[in-house]
């Protein structure tokens, strides 16, 4: 768990820029946790960030910073390869299978919006148009 900790520490925050933006369509209903999952998309690379309560949830907090190390600032085919399983067999590894539905939510967003991207939809927030 201690090692759990630490990587939630890893989640880089959410910029300022997008605090005040609606997050309804961002959020990842099926989590316990509130995690709100915001891409960016800039020269064919993606970007993820998360708002997450660490200290509430340090698994969910530490399983999107193993993720996004991997997929953030590469394309979002690297995103899509990630394999189906992955959340299983992390989970099992650590022992914390409850948790597994909602991560793979989270990872299934990530994939949605790797693919809209890839398909060359703008998914990327713009902040000054809701403000």
């Amino acid at each position: 768990m201690q090692s759990l900790v630490q990587y939630s520490r890893k989640l880089e925050p959410l910029p300022d820029r997008y605090r005040d933006i609606d997050r309804g369509e961002f959020n990842v209903p099926e989590c316990q946790t509130r995690v709100d999952i915001i891409p960016e998309v800039s020269d064919g690379k993606m970007h993820f960030y998360a708002d997450v309560n660490a200290r509430q949830s340090p698994t969910v907090a530490a399983v999107l910073a193993i993720v996004f190390a991997a997929v953030n600032d590469q394309p979002p085919s690297t995103t899509l390869a990630i394999p189906a399983d992955f959340v299983r067999t992390l989970m099992e590894s650590i022992g914390l299978g409850a948790r597994e539905a909602g991560l793979n939510a989270m990872l299934t967003r990530l994939k949605r919006y790797a693919a809209a991207a890839q398909a060359g939809l703008d998914i990327t927030p713009h902040p000054e148009l809701h403000g």
